[in-house]
């Protein structure tokens, strides 16, 4: 730690833009810091473009060093305008100079503010955040005089940089104007609190108004203040920020004519620096000493000092309500008579929670999720740890009991330890908004707002980023990039740390740094791009969270406003918000509560049936569905969905709900690089024997452990097991559990003395101890909460049961979820046809908006249809409705409004297929549609205006005149052929729903290809980045592009049955194959996989034309003695068919003395004539068995 300099020779910076100025600053706070205390300076302050971002995080920060904080902003300030006027400004006239009128198009002016007090900083706040509530510029909050008029009190003001108004008036020679502004905003904030500010960056800009500037301030005895107009913490940064600007450009470094800073001195200088360029006026430089010592503000920390407050019926206060409603709940769910356990752990956890002061925040939460259900919005059973609580379990927040599962509430709440309950809710993602609203409405507006996150630049985008800009083709960053570590669960090695010897992933980068030593300006690349890792990128908004407070939010922390949808967001960040007392609760949007409610609504609708999804919550012993589970067959199936999943599930034969929370909680990358995953299934089965780690043990963990076949899974085992054999509580066994998630080893040692004396205390061997520990160790780091496991567990039970018990009630649903993503469509829809659901085309007297059960089929949506809007289907349903069936193509535009007679409306509907069932082909309306709509549309406008009915004018409703009475002529009987009407169908639908050109080929695309394309794009199965593989297909999209050299390369899309994948020719490729590549041609096309973070496409390498005249592949015939078909023969035969699905039918011959009988085997189990069904089958029957 440096010693602070003497005040004549030191100096603060007090003009600062950080990395919260994103895009523009690229000081990180940390730097701004260490650099002013190595050189001894007392304080420095923050003052970010418009916004307060990073105020409370510059302040945290600052703790760690011996230098004050002080909290600023470069403040927006409108014109001389009201902040609400949009008008933009010009001062000068036809004569004055590009980029000296006011800035932003005339739309501001800038002004340094520092708050010298808390009172300053809170003012500050209130100003930024009212600027933002009323801004009328998506970039520019912009302060006016009211503003500062109002919340002037505790802050220090300087008459700004060169785009100040005071320097904008003396630039465009209007002195006594910029003396007048400089005089009010005097006035404003006290004259000691107003300062001259002077910069020198060796600019002409500066230079020009320095004269003038000197002189206003003399005329109205203004104190100097020195700043520079810090971007980045060293000099040698300059090149880092250079490229920040041109990302947020997105120019590059040639470009000449790009945004730019002049120079390279906007970094945190030396007092001396400062000093030697204000040698002759050295008051500036003393004078931001003298802001210093003014300034000294501070934040309150504490969690749930702003718990959000319950408004309690009069006579109630929040714990004697919370009371009554745990108990007015516990009878509730317990009608026959509240059994003991659920009153004695209810009247515990009463106890911590009213202690902790937490009891409003459960009634809070309660509130919202019960209002949510009584107004028919689908709520999650529960989510994360919160599903341990008797209490939530009562009040309605949870749905499962706790105790039977055996979760656990210090999991949640400890009871030793400071901690914050913390509820995530799930709501059906359409109507999460609406609970929002609620919430809004009921604890008031100022207190309720969504959550503010940062984007970052990561390490890989940074070097894309780098690359780009220092003028390199994209091909350059591709190589660095794929040459980098990969991501593991979600974390990249920094730069930095890729020559870092002592990371435990050094040894990954090997290939890495080899390529940035002989790649030519790779090695610039990566400095580049060390500057830019780790800053912020852009602001968004948290998915989930909602702060919900007892006060105003604008007293506590800043705020703002979203210009595009008018959401109230904050300022800071949700870790920041919670430090200062804030409370966030999560309210998730889930897709499969939206897929359950369309599927319970389908039963109701197609069946007759209502199904109560709590009570099936109460008795999860289902045969069908862990039939359909065993089988595999839970695409589409929340959570279980993956083809690595519906492996292990293959595997592991679930029979029990246990074995769904067991699933979930193993299939991650923690238990599967320990075998665990495995190891459950084949103990399960009896295939590997069960163990309890040491035979001192085994009784005393078989109650803990038995569930799970000896292997410790879940983080309330871990709690458990200390507990039980160690003696400790059950608070303090989450202190245990926390403290060997964190590895500290000091912190370990001390654990380890604590749980070795508790269990030798219990007569246990020091060597069972030692065993135990080493086992718990690594387990703890990926043993999962089951609280969360079996919550989610409960909804994974909810849609498989109903795939298992109404398959089309639930696909319907499942399709009607996915309308928007054509690869999911064609998957689930693959599903649908493997499952022997007939998926019908879209049908004007049929369809609704959404896909709909009709019988045992699926009856296609109308708002799936391209072109088609919710308020053309309600329309036609309505029409229908009142009017009865549409008989015609005529009839149906003399039924429907106007809304629905547009053309173009009407062409999707035809191609979608949407008339076929009024016995029009599809070629001949369209021919005729344009007509029919133009004189319909004509009849419409004179009914709207009062003239004759449709009815009258068409003679009444008799249907066989209408044609010729309308004077229109006849729908031609005319049809496209296969090819293009189904090409327009996909064109309106997404994909092929009547037909596919595949169709008969299936065991063609088989042979050729590796894997289905949508085995490919599973994140889960499919193939690491970087490998070959082989897909076949139908090509459905062929565009043509050039590169900078003129060369042609193409993206071809390619369709399977499950998928498509886009292809990527580049030119050497494209060169090969351009004379035979066309859209709806089949083809194979081998390439190399290129995996980015939310899509995977080809590089293609070749291309093969495949034969498609070659018949269907013929039945699989498999061979067997009557007397070895025995129940576990044809279980496992049953498995290995169940995890190869294709189109090749399979017959089996079970042969008896001589004589043999034939079985044709269900479609349920068509199979994929692959070498590895082949060499499966031939391990169970024999080579003799299995003839292909």
């Amino acid at each position: 730690m440096s010693d602070q300099l003497p005040r004549e020779k030191n100096f603060v910076h007090l003009h600062n833009h950080t990395e919260y100025s994103m895009l523009d600053g690229a000081a990180r706070i940390d730097d701004m810091f260490s650099i002013a205390q190595e050189m001894g300076m007392p304080a420095i302050a923050t003052t970010d473009h418009g916004y307060l971002f990073g105020a409370y995080e510059f302040w945290s920060k600052s703790r760690k060093y011996d230098v004050k904080p002080i909290i600023g902003l470069e403040a927006y300030v409108a014109p001389g305008t009201h902040r609400s006027d949009r008008t933009r400004v010009k001062w000068g006239d036809e004569r004055t100079r590009p980029g000296d009128d006011v800035s932003g198009g005339g739309a501001y002016t800038h002004m340094t503010l520092l708050a010298r007090n808390n009172q300053g900083m809170h003012n500050l706040f209130k100003m930024g955040s009212i600027a933002s509530l009323d801004q009328v510029y998506a970039k520019w909050p912009r302060l006016d005089r009211e503003l500062l008029s109002t919340y002037g009190d505790g802050l220090i003001a300087t008459t700004g940089c060169p785009s100040g108004e005071v320097q904008t008036r003396i630039r465009l020679g209007q002195y006594d104007k910029a003396l007048a502004a400089a005089a009010e905003f005097r006035d404003i904030f006290g004259a000691e609190h107003y300062f001259c500010e002077l910069m020198d960056h060796g600019v002409e800009i500066e230079r020009r108004v320095r004269e003038d500037l000197l002189r206003l301030a003399k005329d109205l005895n203004l104190p100097l203040l020195a700043t520079n107009d810090l971007h980045y913490a060293r000099k040698g940064d300059a090149v880092a920020h250079d490229a920040l600007l041109c990302i947020n450009s997105g120019s590059t470094l040639l470009d000449q004519d790009r945004f730019r800073f002049e120079g390279d001195g906007y970094y945190v200088k030396s007092p001396a620096e400062m000093r030697e360029i204000w040698r002759e006026l050295p008051q500036a430089c003393d004078n931001t000493l003298l802001v210093a010592d003014m300034c000294e503000v501070s934040f309150t920390e504490g969690e749930g000092r702003y718990m959000p407050r319950f408004p309690c019926p009069e006579g109630e206060d929040e714990r004697s309500w919370f009371i009554k409603e745990v108990n007015a709940g516990l009878r509730r769910r317990f009608p026959d008579g509240v059994p003991d356990y659920a009153q004695k752990q209810a009247d515990f956890e009463i106890d911590v929670i009213v202690g902790k002061g937490y009891p409003g925040y459960f009634l809070v939460v309660a509130d919202f999720i019960n209002w949510a259900k009584t107004n028919g919005i689908r709520v999650g059973p529960g989510r994360g740890s919160g599903a341990g609580s008797m209490c939530a379990y009562a009040m309605g927040i949870t749905d499962l009991d706790p105790v039977p599962h055996g979760l656990i509430f210090e999991r949640f709440l400890n009871p030793e330890r400071k901690s914050m309950p913390d509820f995530d809710v799930d709501f059906d993602e359409r109507r999460r908004g609406e609970v929002i609203h609620y919430v809004t409405e009921k604890y008031g507006s100022e207190r309720v707002a969504q959550i503010v996150t940062y984007g970052t630049i990561k390490a890989k985008q940074a070097v894309k980023d780098a690359g780009r800009v220092l003028g390199h083709p994209f091909a350059m960053g591709e190589k660095l990039t794929k040459a980098m570590p990969p991501d593991v669960m979600g974390k990249g090695v920094p730069l930095s740390k890729i020559w870092d010897e002592s990371h435990p992933r050094y040894g990954e980068g090997v290939d890495f740094r080899a390529l940035v030593e002989s790649e030519p300006g790779a090695a610039e690349v990566i400095e580049t791009a060390k500057g830019l890792e780790g800053l912020k990128r852009q602001w968004g908004v948290h998915a989930a969270g909602v702060i919900m407070s007892s006060e105003p939010l604008i007293d506590v922390i800043p705020i703002m406003r979203r210009l595009q949808d008018g959401q109230v967001i904050t300022q800071f960040d949700y870790p920041s918000c919670e430090e200062l007392g804030l409370v966030k609760m999560d309210f998730l949007g889930l897709r499969n509560l939206t897929i359950l409610d369309d599927a319970i609504d389908n039963v109701r609708q197609n069946r007759g049936e209502e199904i109560d999804l709590d009570a099936l919550s109460k008795d999860m012993t289902d045969p069908a569905t862990y039939r359909l589970l065993g089988r595999g067959d839970t695409l589409g199936v929340f959570q279980l969905d993956g083809g690595g999943m519906r492996t292990l599930l293959r595997l592991m034969q679930p029979d029990n709900f246990e074995d769904i929370s067991a699933a979930l909680a193993l299939y991650r990358p923690g238990p599967m690089g320990a075998n665990a995953h495995t190891n459950f299934a084949l103990r399960k089965n009896g295939k590997q024997p069960v163990d309890y780690i040491h035979p001192e043990l085994t009784e005393a963990l078989t109650p803990i452990l038995g569930m799970t076949y000896g292997l410790i899974i879940y983080q309330e085992q871990v709690m458990e097991i200390a507990q039980k054999l160690a003696g400790y509580t059950l608070g303090n066994a989450d202190l245990l559990r926390r403290a060997m998630g964190k590895k500290k080893k000091e912190v370990l040692d001390a654990e380890y003395v604590n749980f070795e004396k508790g269990m030798r205390d219990n007569g246990y061997s020091a060597d069972a101890v030692k065993t135990l520990w080493d086992i718990l160790l690594p387990f703890s780091d990926y043993a999962f909460n089951k609280a969360h496991t079996a919550a989610y567990g409960v909804v994974s039970y909810w849609t498989g049961y109903l795939k298992a018990n109404y398959q089309a009630e639930y696909m319907a649903a499942l399709l009607t979820s996915v309308r928007d993503d054509k690869d999911k469509s064609a998957l689930y829809l693959g599903e649908c046809r493997r499952m022997g659901i007939k998926v019908l085309p879209p049908d004007v007297n049929e369809s609704v908006a959404n896909f709909t059960a009709v019988g045992s089929d699926i009856r296609f949506g109308l708002e799936a249809i391209r072109n088609v809007g919710r308020n053309v289907v309600d329309a036609i349903v309505t029409a229908r409705e009142e009017q009865g069936p549409f008989t015609s193509f005529l009839d149906f535009l003399s039924k429907c409004p106007a809304v629905v007679c547009n053309k173009r409306t009407i062409e999707s509907l035809i191609k979608g297929g949407a008339f076929d069932g009024l016995g029009h082909p599809r070629q001949g309306v369209t021919i005729r549609h344009e007509e029919y709509v133009d004189h319909f549309v004509a009849v419409k406008k004179q009914e709207a205006i009062g003239q004759d009915s449709l009815w009258d004018m068409f003679g009444g409703d008799d249907d066989s005149g209408t044609d010729s009475l309308a004077g229109l002529p006849p729908i031609p009987d005319l049809e496209w052929d296969k090819a293009t009407k189904l090409a327009h169908e996909r064109d309106m639908l997404g994909l092929y729903v009547s037909d596919h050109p595949l169709f008969g080929i299936e065991h063609v695309i088989h042979r050729a290809a590796d894997l289905t394309v949508a085995t490919l794009t599973d994140p889960e199965a499919g193939r690491p980045d970087g490998s070959t593989v082989t897909v076949a297909g139908l090509v459905t999209g062929l565009q043509l592009k050039r590169t900078k050299k003129g060369d042609l390369w193409a993206i071809v899309t390619l369709e399977d049955l499950e998928g498509s994948i886009e292809c990527l020719f580049f030119p050497s490729s494209y060169l090969t194959v351009s004379t035979i590549l066309q859209t709806d041609l089949v083809c194979s096309i081998r390439g190399r996989v290129k995996r980015d973070e939310d899509s995977v496409a080809l590089h293609a390498q070749d291309l093969t034309v495949l034969d498609v005249s070659d018949g269907p592949r013929p039945p699989i015939v498999l061979t067997m003695d009557t007397h070895r078909a025995t129940e576990e023969r044809i279980a496992e035969l049953r498995s290995i068919l169940a995890q190869h699905p294709g189109s090749t039918e399979v017959h089996v011959r079970l042969v008896q003395n001589g004589r043999s009988v034939l079985l044709r085997l269900s479609t349920d189990y068509n199979v994929d004539a692959t070498e590895a069904l082949f060499g499966d089958l031939k391990a169970l029957l024999g080579p003799r068995g299995v003839s292909a």
